[in-house]
């Protein structure tokens, strides 16, 4: 990787709202996970083990991360669901097991489509309700039969 690219990354990222670094951090893990599938087909232990540290590391700060005061059931469920995947992974590395990788592949496609659903929902709320409400100008008469 060259400077500029390096140097474009950086800048993406110091730019990014809290909600585009989440989809950044989804689209690394499945990367890495892709990674790591690679790295089995082809024989590259390296290449398989560094994919499933790097994205077990994402997965975990993902866990990490969850607030479950304001979370309650869904920051639980989360953190399940992780904490799953983190065991998928543990055995994909020690097993060279591709199928635990695309489950947890799965996994991550699936949360980052909603993850995404979710913050276009949250963005078209918050533009309406911070959008007035029409009003009608203050000498506005409504027609009536009579015209």
């Amino acid at each position: 990787m060259n400077a500029y690219t390096q140097q474009y990354q950086q800048n993406q990222i110091l730019t990014a709202s809290p909600e585009q670094i989440l989809i950044m951090l989804y689209d690394g893990a499945i990367r890495f996970t892709r990674q790591a599938m690679m790295g089995i087909e082809s024989g590259n232990s390296v290449m398989k083990v560094e994919g499933i540290s790097r994205a077990m590391a994402i997965i975990t700060e993902f866990a990490n991360t969850l607030d479950h005061e304001i979370g309650g059931e869904i920051a639980a469920n989360l953190d399940g669901l992780y904490h799953f995947m983190i065991r998928e992974l543990i055995q994909a590395n020690l097993n060279s097991d591709m199928d635990k990788l695309k489950v947890v592949e799965g996994l991550l496609v699936e949360l980052r489509q909603t993850w995404g659903e979710a913050i276009v929902i949250a963005r078209e709320e918050a533009v309406n309700q911070s959008a007035p409400t029409p009003q009608p100008p203050e000498n506005y008469k409504p027609l009536t039969a009579a015209g």
